[in-house]
Order: C-alpha cells, then sequence, then structure tokens
C-alpha cells in the first residue's frame, strides 16, 4: 500500500493511512468476497475503495473505523459498475459516497459480531483449497489476505519473482474455475487445510516482523494480524498442539518488538537489546501455551521452534542462554522440517556450544543452496572472522551487504562487523 499511500499527496499523515490500510485489509478482503463470490471483484472492489479513501480521507479527516468504511466504499464501487454494465443508474456522486457516517455506523455495530468475526478466517480456508498445491495455497492467500506484493512473497518462498507470479495466477484461475463454494468448510475440510493455513499465518506474521525502519511501522500491524488469526485459529482447534506451537512462536517473537530497533529505526542485536523492554505478558502467554502443548506428546515444527523462541525469552542476560538446548531443540526442528534455513540457524548454536570451526563445517555444505540468501554469508563471514580468517571473512560479509534486501540488513552486517572487530582488539 506504500505507493498507493504516496499518491495523495495529502496532508493526513501518509504512514497512518498507509497502516489504516494494510490493517484493514483481510476483513474488508473477506467481506467483499462473501458479498461478490469473486476473488478479482474482492480485490479490485478494495483497491478502488483505497483509491477513494487516500482522495477523501485527507479532506474529510479519518473515519470512524477504517475497515467498515472500505468495506461499504468498496461494496457501492463494485455495484457501481455492475450497475453501469448493466444500464442501470448509477450511484450518487462521490462527495455523497463519501459521507457515509450513517451507514458505517450500523456497520461497526456488526463488524464484531458472528456474521463478520469469522470472515477472514473463511478467506484463508478458501486461499488453502485443497485442489492447490501447498505453495498456491500460501501464496495466494499471502496476497489475497495480507496484500503482499510479489517479489515480497518470492522472497518469502526464496523463488524468483516471475516464478511466483505464474504460481499465483495459476492458483487463482483453479479457485475460480473449481467453483469453489464461498461458505465455511465443514469440520473435515478445515482438518484437512490447517497446516496450510498455520504457514499462511506464519509467513504473514514474519513479514511484518522482518520489516524494518518507516516499513516496520506500516507493516507492523502484520504481526498483530498473524497473531489474531492464530487465536482465531487456536479458538477453532483448541486441543491441536501445533496450533498452540504455532501461537506461542508468534508471541514469543513479538515480545521483543519494543527493544528490537532503536530510536534511529536500526536494527539492535539479540544480544544488545534492553530486555526489560520485552512484553513479559506475552511472553507469559506463550510459556503457558507450550507447557499446554508439550503434554500432548506430539511435537511439530511449530511447537519446536516456539520452545527455541522460549529458551532466548527465559533468558535474564544473553550469557545466560542456554545454548546447548537450543542446539537439541534445532536437531528436533531437522528431523521434523530439515531444509537449509534450519541448520543455518543451528549452525549459530553449534558455534556457541562446540565453536566456530564446529559450525562452519556445518555450513560450508549449504553454500550451493544458499547462494542468494543473505543470512548464510552474514553468518559464515562471522565464523571465519573468529577463526581468524579475516580476509575471507570480509569477502563473505561483502557479499551479505550485496544480498541484503533493505538498508537495515546491509547495516546488521556492519555491526556485526563491528563488534567482531572489537572484540578481537580486546583478546
Amino acid at each position: 500500500m506504500s505507493d498507493m499511500a504516496s499518491m495523495g499527496g495529502c496532508s493526513l499523515d501518509g504512514a497512518w493511512i498507509d497502516a489504516a490500510l494494510t490493517a484493514a485489509r483481510p476483513q474488508a478482503v473477506a467481506a467483499l468476497l462473501r458479498y461478490f463470490r469473486d476473488l478479482d471483484t474482492a480485490e479490485e472492489a478494495f483497491q478502488d475503495a483505497c483509491l477513494r479513501a487516500l482522495k477523501a480521507w485527507p479532506g474529510n479527516g479519518p473515519p470512524r473505523d477504517p475497515t467498515a468504511w472500505l468495506i461499504l466504499v468498496g461494496r457501492n464501487a463494485a455495484l457501481d459498475g455492475v450497475r453501469k454494465r448493466s444500464k442501470s443508474a448509477p450511484l450518487p456522486a462521490e462527495a455523497l459516497i463519501s459521507d457515509l457516517e450513517d451507514a458505517e455506523a450500523s456497520l461497526v455495530e456488526r463488524l464484531d459480531g458472528d456474521h463478520y468475526r469469522d470472515d477472514v478466517l473463511r478467506l484463508l480456508f478458501i486461499c488453502c483449497h485443497p485442489d492447490l498445491t501447498a505453495t498456491q495455497q500460501v501464496a495466494v492467500a499471502l496476497r489475497i489476505v495480507s496484500g503482499l506484493n510479489v517479489r515480497q512473497i518470492a522472497r518469502a518462498f526464496l523463488v524468483g519473482e516471475s516464478a511466483m507470479e505464474q504460481r499465483i495466477t495459476r492458483a487463482k484461475a483453479r479457485i475460480g474455475a473449481a467453483g469453489v463454494p464461498f461458505g465455511a468448510p465443514d469440520a473435515a475440510e478445515q482438518v484437512t487445510r490447517l497446516n496450510a493455513v498455520a504457514a499462511m499465518i506464519y509467513l504473514i506474521f514474519n513479514e511484518g516482523y522482518s520489516a524494518s525502519g518507516e516499513a516496520a511501522a506500516t507493516r507492523g500491524s502484520l504481526c498483530d494480524e498473524a497473531i489474531r488469526l492464530a487465536r482465531l485459529l487456536l479458538r477453532l482447534f483448541q486441543g491441536e498442539p501445533e496450533v498452540m506451537g504455532l501461537t506461542a512462536l508468534l508471541l514469543l517473537q513479538h515480545a521483543r518488538a519494543a527493544a528490537r530497533f532503536d530510536t534511529e529505526g536500526a536494527v539492535v542485536l539479540l544480544e544488545d537489546q534492553d530486555r526489560s523492554l520485552w512484553n513479559r505478558r506475552m511472553i507469559d502467554e506463550g510459556l503457558a501455551l507450550i507447557d499446554k502443548a508439550v503434554r500432548h506428546r506430539r511435537p511439530g515444527p511449530y511447537l519446536v521452534q516456539a520452545a527455541i523462541a522460549a529458551e532466548h525469552d527465559r533468558a535474564p542476560r544473553p550469557e545466560a542462554t542456554n545454548w546447548a538446548r537450543i542446539d537439541l531443540l534445532y536437531g528436533d526442528l531437522e528431523q521434523l522440517a530439515p531444509s537449509p534455513v534450519v541448520t543455518l540457524n543451528r549452525a549459530v548454536a553449534v558455534a556457541k556450544v562446540a565453536g566456530p570451526g564446529a559450525a562452519l563445517a556445518m555450513i560450508e555444505p549449504l553454500a550451493a543452496k544458499l547462494s542468494g540468501y543473505f543470512y548464510f554469508f552474514g553468518l559464515r563471514g562471522g565464523l571465519l572472522f573468529q577463526l581468524g580468517r579475516r580476509e575471507e571473512a570480509r569477502a563473505a560479509f561483502d557479499q551479505a551487504i550485496a544480498l541484503a534486501n533493505t538498508p537495515a540488513e546491509a547495516t546488521h552486517i556492519r555491526l556485526h562487523l563491528d563488534r567482531l572487530e572489537r572484540d578481537g582488539a580486546a583478546s
């Protein structure tokens, strides 16, 4: 939405509008989909409503509820198009459409009711239809529900933009051709689609969590939205330990949000964070969910990742972190969900427990698979530096900076390099 916000040229804070549109998207698109039963129509109606918001909100002020406003304006705009195509009378002029206080008030009262509450979850299950491959399910849900662009989704999957564009296009076409029912799936269908929905929620969270600088303020609402969706999923699947694990993982990671950036928006490394800023309520909620989930004795990838995050959040000081326990948990995760990135993350713990040489030996075989991955070269550079192989380390750091997706990621590498040089000088 950031491109759209810049189009407004408005006095109302552009970042606020951008954040409001981003936060409103899941529920607004879901409601519009229920009205029109067509993905493209729902998306187009929402985009039209966003454009009208950029024109109307700066002069009229923000509506009392942006989501309700966007639903009403998007629905009216789409109906206007249908009526014009059928040569019926058009809707009133834009000035009249923008004055929606009475209609908006009525809708606001219903947004928290059962009629609207599950719209987003219903949309997630529709996007995660079993006729689609797992990758298509997650990609199309990210595009439709959260509004991520193709570049962002491709980055999450570590694939090219053109390949991801094709996947999304095919997925949307298949949903349309399959005559997918736009009501809520029954209990049996929900269970079969649960893994895809959980993966989609996790990726929405990661997109918000990975944002930095100005983007952190506008996309940070994605983390809150993902947590809200995870809790909603947990309400439907109260006895499912992986849903408990997913919810715990998001809470334990998001609990550090206030300490992750300094006053200038630069990333603060985990070991440098002011842990008094961590949200203890979120941490306690996450730990309680882990305790409940482990009693089921059915560990899954989300639960194991949550346990890893818990080890960091439990430590009162960085040096108190139980790296041996984290290494063992990553070993479990490698068995449950093997991937080069999991092994790369485990190598951080191995470096703490067994030294940089053992960690470097672990990640060197990953070079071909992670040749375009920023964090691979960042970690490799750090390990080489600790081993005294400074020139090789600087080459790896340069490669990491070249692959950085944001200025904050490049700054992260420079901070890491500065720390290693200080530690080297001290020793």
